[in-house]
């Protein structure tokens, strides 16, 4: 009865998002267990409190970027432009361009790329600024999406789902990814 239900949820969430979840299929068939761990993930990627759409999708995207730049960013960027972020603040993220962006947009870009690249000296200030401008509950958020929206493109390399990367389409039109390190 159990196994009725996800698939019944993997195909919505299929449909729904124009997204391939044979990954998540297989993980299911081969360990029921394992795909039930792994689905608190997802609540964990989708935690935002206090964050506003903009700061908190460009971390989510930056943190996807460093691990695909293909069918995972696009379902983020799809779920952002559901949420009404504006295709040209989405664009801008994409292609890196912080001057294209809002500056609440620019500082969760730069937040999640700071933390990402580890670099303390930059990550610092930024963490204060999150926390000046929506308190702890803001850098939790922030914090939890980029932990959490690595994971998904990293599982789905590692069980042999992966694809090479491929342009992110922004409001219907084709968008150049520039690759995070």
């Amino acid at each position: 009865m159990l196994g009725w239900l996800v698939r019944w949820q993997l195909a919505k969430f299929e449909r729904q998002f124009d997204y391939d979840v044979s990954y998540l299929r297989e993980l299911y068939e081969a360990s029921p267990r394992a795909f039930f761990r792994f689905s608190r993930i997802s609540a964990m990627a989708a935690h935002r409190e206090v964050v506003p759409r903009e700061p908190w999708f460009a971390a989510k995207i930056i943190a996807t970027l460093t691990e695909d730049c293909g069918p995972c960013t696009q379902l983020v960027v799809t779920m952002a432009e559901r949420e009404g972020v504006s295709p040209a603040i989405l664009r801008a993220i994409i292609a890196g361009d912080e001057a294209a962006m809002s500056p609440e947009a620019a500082l969760g870009y730069r937040f999640a790329k700071a933390v990402i690249e580890r670099d303390i000296t930059r990550a610092e200030p930024l963490r204060r600024e999150v926390v000046s401008r929506w308190g702890k509950k803001g850098l939790a958020s922030l914090a939890l999406t980029i932990a959490a929206s690595r994971v998904f493109p990293a599982l789905k390399y590692a069980v042999g789902h992966g694809q090479s990367c491929s342009r992110v389409r922004v409001a219907g039109a084709e968008t150049t990814v520039v690759r995070q390190s």
